[in-house]
């Protein structure tokens, strides 16, 4: 009976408490794509990930009524950093679920603006604010429209103590009139949530009314967190010291159970993780993380990463220094990478492997017809017509000047195919993948790079093959399969087929050394393939916003140069990086990797239509 009647006193104290309105809610992953485009085309980073976070605490003085329900203690807010701008998992302190949306879209826009560390958390939004309806002034109607819904929600200045109704009008005059204020007066309490603001880091605890410095601890967590690969929104973290209880005796009031928390001794330095990690971090509301202070266990770890000398690849020459991007300083740093060219070990001439031989003769075909193709070649000194086109400028040159005849004949003969192909083929550890029971990711490369070949060979293309692999930047490998010099035989065929799975992914290294052996070919149209099944990335910090930043440079660098790159990948997220390194037409996705050798034939077919 006791606890019948508590259950019913709760849900009516907590419905009574209840200012949110359900029935207007908009939720973050129905606004999720509109606002990763509206904050990019406002500004934003591209690089920077748009995702929900929860609620965190807020400590401003509550009402009675929340006191006794237990609510309001924690409040969903918008917040970025140096990774990603984090947005309310819902919203719906509006009415209508118009302006429920156009505040998420507002917040968006600020964030594209605002800094990612805030020096005076007011000042600044007040500046921003300012700055975005002076730069877009199509936005005062709608920031006025928000103002005003939610300065109708804020509790009345004379129903607050009066040590808090100073700093209320001084926040009140700021939403108003942005700028207006410059100083904040001192309250003992945090004011009343301004949701048309950015709020700092979550992990930053500092006064929101004055300067704030991040420490190199709060970055490290913040590292941390941003690291979780957990699909749900992000958790809140944070340190303690290590506990050093030797006690086994735990001693609480059962009634003052609320809540179910764990402490796990895990050390954070080691790359094993036990497999539920990740689901039992997601269980969690919030993850401390302690420094230890000592190890009871210890274990002996061996980094077998590089293969001794007898059992690695062949090593041509002593390496090669290439440059690479620093998107801090907005730089390039020469002389960053060391590039290693080498040759596959104990390779042996090979023929195709009888499970491609009736593929292989199939695209023979189709690329050998491309040889008898005819077109009509303009400019020509002898040939079927007249070209026009050449005739009228050069009567018209004759007039004004002594014009040269250059050809004024259209020919109709064979096409002869003016270019250079590259294919670099990303061999990191990942491609030691599964995606069947019978094949992995490296099996179905190697496979892709046969047909290929056979295609090319047909059609006497001229072409190259390379891979690559890392460890690190002193240590990019770049295997050599077959350079333009060669012709495809039995032994290229040996150095594909004795490929094995490497280590990581540094493409922007690679990339510049195939653009660089690919601009010395002779052929009019050059085209640098770029095979890969993820992201970049390195143990050296090279993964994340480093590694994309660095391989889009290397993009640039290439068509700069008059290269035509493009991207084939089997990376199911790879329309998350890819448009911006490559462009929305510079890559493809093969949505099933096993499909992937009789796909890049096609798509080279499809990519060199008009090499005549």
């Amino acid at each position: 009976m006791e606890e019948w009647v508590g259950s019913i006193w709760h849900k009516f104290i907590v419905q009574k408490s209840h200012t949110e309105f359900d029935h207007a809610r908009v939720e973050f992953d129905e606004i999720k794509k509109s606002a990763g485009v509206v904050f990019r085309a406002l500004g934003g980073a591209p690089t920077k990930r748009v995702e929900a976070a929860v609620p965190r605490n807020y400590y401003a003085r509550r009402k009675l009524l929340n006191k006794i329900s237990g609510t309001n203690q924690q409040i969903s807010l918008a917040w970025q950093d140096e990774t990603s701008l984090r947005l309310p998992q819902s919203i719906a302190i509006f009415d209508t679920p118009q302006l429920n949306k156009e505040l998420y879209l507002w917040l968006v826009a600020l964030a594209a603006h605002s800094p990612n560390h805030f020096t005076h958390w007011a000042k600044d939004n007040q500046a921003v604010v300012t700055r975005i309806l002076t730069k877009f002034p199509a936005l005062r109607p709608r920031y006025r429209q928000l103002a005003t819904a939610v300065l109708r929600l804020r509790q009345p200045v004379e129903a607050l103590p009066k040590p808090l109704q100073p700093l209320e009008r001084a926040v009140i005059q700021a939403i108003i009139h942005p700028e207006s204020i410059i100083d904040f007066p001192v309250a003992n309490y945090a004011p009343q949530a301004i949701y048309l603001w950015l709020y700092p880091n979550e992990n930053i605890k500092a006064n929101p009314f004055k300067a704030a410095e991040v420490n190199g601890d709060e970055e490290q967590i913040s590292s941390l967190m941003t690291h979780q690969k957990s699909q749900q929104a992000r958790k809140k973290s944070e340190r303690i010291d290590e506990d050093d209880t030797k006690d086994s005796l735990m001693v609480f009031r059962l009634e003052n159970l609320f809540s179910w928390s764990e402490f796990s001794r895990v050390n954070r330095a080691e790359d094993d993780t036990d497999d539920d990690a990740q689901r039992v971090a997601e269980d969690l509301d919030i993850i401390t993380v302690a420094k230890g202070s000592r190890q009871k266990t210890a274990k002996l770890k061996l980094d077998l990463d590089l293969p001794s000398a007898i059992e690695d690849d062949l090593p041509l020459g002593k390496g090669i220094t290439l440059p690479e991007w620093n998107y801090k300083s907005n730089q390039l740093i020469p002389k960053r990478c060391l590039l290693q060219p080498m040759l596959p070990k104990d390779s042996k001439p090979l023929a195709l492997p009888a499970s491609l031989t009736p593929a292989a003769k199939k695209i023979r075909q189709q690329f050998q017809q491309l040889q008898s193709i005819k077109s009509w070649q303009k400019a020509q000194s002898t040939g079927d017509e007249i070209d026009l086109t050449a005739w009228l400028d050069f009567h018209i040159d004759s007039k004004t000047s002594i014009a040269h005849d250059t050809g004024l004949y259209l020919r109709f003969q064979n096409c002869q195919r003016d270019i250079s192909t590259l294919l670099l083929s990303d061999l990191s550890m990942s491609t030691d993948a599964y995606i069947n029971n019978e094949y992995r990711v490296i099996d179905v490369i190697k496979d892709s790079m046969l047909l290929f070949s056979e295609a090319l060979a047909a059609v006497e293309d001229a072409f190259a093959i390379y891979g690559f692999s890392s460890v690190k930047r002193h240590h990019v490998r770049f295997t050599l399969l077959k350079n333009f010099a060669e012709s495809y035989d039995d032994h290229i065929r040996g150095r594909i087929l004795s490929l094995r799975p490497g280590f990581y992914t540094r493409m922007g290294a690679a990339i510049r050394q195939a653009s660089n052996i690919l601009v010395e070919q002779t052929q009019h149209r050059k085209l640098l393939l770029i095979l890969t099944d993820g992201k970049p990335n390195d143990i050296d910090n090279y993964d994340g916003r480093h590694g994309v930043e660095d391989t889009r440079q290397a993009i640039i660098a290439a068509r700069r140069l008059g290269l035509i790159p493009f991207c084939i990948t089997i990376d199911q997220k790879a329309d998350q990086y890819l448009p911006y390194i490559f462009g929305n037409n510079g890559f493809t996705v093969i949505f099933d990797p096993s499909q992937l050798p009789t796909k890049l034939p096609q798509l080279y077919h499809q990519l060199t239509q008009s090499s005549c």
